[in-house]
């Protein structure tokens, strides 16, 4: 047997747990997530152009 068979369980443990991690995230960022609409437009402040003059 070559030790990539012993070692199938933990990496299989060890990709679980990171796509539980990574659907976490996920899910936390989508909570976060602020919608387009709800954004405020930037305006260029360009006041600091006249004191360049």
């Amino acid at each position: 047997m070559s030790s990539q068979d012993d070692n199938a369980p933990e990496d299989n443990r060890e990709a679980a747990e990171r796509e539980a991690a990574k659907q976490r995230l996920l899910a936390q960022a989508e909570a976060e997530r602020v919608p387009v609409d709800d954004t405020t437009r930037a305006v260029p402040d360009r006041r600091w152009r006249r004191d360049q003059r």
